[in-house]
């Protein structure tokens, strides 16, 4: 008697991709395909594309628990790039239902980050974009929040749609006042709140 019947009518995908975790180093960039997302398990990733002129636009930063991958965008191109070194799961076609909630942040955090980077004036936008990422990549120390995330003034106007010139002042005037330190290429927010009334 065939046994064919028992063949599963859905082909599950290679070994080599069910859930099999990669590393990168920082500034590499992960490989996209249409049939698979990446679940960041450890480090930072931007995702960016570029305008005819060269110019670099990122459309989000991703960290632990985040999907990317080219099926959650109609962009292109579409790069993403590593900030740190990162860990990062392949996740096939055939599970991204069992992904929903992650799909739901992925959705929320892209939306969150676009009304960010069309407030007025500047220094409020700014400052809330040091917000999110503090919130997404941040911890608690004794002075403030501690951003963990090296993060160049370029890469900050970039987000931001504004100069580096414009995020250097504006991160001085903010150190002066108070409400943020800098050490070693790392931000820390002071009084978050405070400030945010302020402005």
């Amino acid at each position: 008697m065939a046994t064919s019947s028992l063949t599963p009518t859905l082909s599950p995908a290679p070994l080599s991709e069910q859930q099999s975790i990669k590393i990168f180093a920082r500034k590499e960039t992960i490989p996209v395909r249409n049939d698979i997302l990446w679940r960041i398990e450890r480090g930072a990733v931007r995702t960016l594309t570029w305008a005819e002129d060269g110019t670099f636009i990122t459309l989000g930063y991703w960290g632990p628990g985040d999907l990317i991958g080219t099926a959650l965008t109609k962009v292109q191109p579409y790069q993403i790039e590593c900030l740190t070194s990162v860990e990062a799961s392949i996740i096939p076609s055939y599970i991204w239902h069992q992904n929903i909630n992650a799909l739901f942040t992925h959705i929320q955090q892209t939306e969150e980050l676009l009304s960010i980077v069309h407030l007025k004036p500047i220094s409020l936008r700014l400052w809330k974009f040091l917000v999110w990422l503090g919130d997404k990549f941040g911890r608690n120390l004794e002075q403030g929040k501690v951003i963990d995330l090296s993060i160049t003034h370029q890469e900050i106007a970039e987000v931001l749609n504004t100069t580096r010139v414009t995020i250097t002042r504006l991160l001085q005037q903010f150190e002066e006042e108070g409400v943020l330190l800098r050490s070693k290429r790392q931000i820390i927010l002071r009084l978050p709140n405070k400030f945010t009334k302020k402005i």
